[in-house]
């Protein structure tokens, strides 16, 4: 058998309080490692892409629609529903605001001229 450990018990002590240091500072790695990668992972993600059209909603009983965004538009409020590019051109169509940040109505190549007139009430 090959054996080069000392024989003696003060040295073997040593060398397993040396062993159990690095373990411990090993595990200590591997468990930032890993803590990192999840953050990682979380943060992928998180950074999904969103929705591609927003419908703003307003306040009240059935908080109405009050006007229509591209997703990834910074001007949208907190009070928001995902919609689809067909919904999107639907209430544009029925005279929903456009937003004037992202223009959602040129993005989705809606003529002025062929929306609803809008009383200056309304805007």
């Amino acid at each position: 058998m090959f054996d080069d450990l000392p024989s003696d018990l003060a040295r073997l002590l040593t060398l397993r309080t040396w062993h159990a240091m690095w373990l411990e500072r090993i595990d200590a790695r591997i468990a930032a490692v890993r803590q990192r990668e999840a953050e990682q992972e979380h943060g992928r993600l998180a950074r999904l892409p969103g929705p591609e059209w927003v419908v703003e909603l307003g306040i009240g009983v059935g908080r109405p629609p009050v006007e229509v965004h591209s997703g990834h538009c910074y001007a949208i409020g907190k009070r928001r529903r995902p919609v689809s590019r067909d919904e999107a051109r639907r209430l544009l169509d029925a005279g929903l605001r456009a937003c004037d940040h992202c223009s959602p109505d040129t993005l989705l190549d809606i003529p002025l001229s062929s929306r609803p007139a809008l009383t200056a009430a309304a805007r």
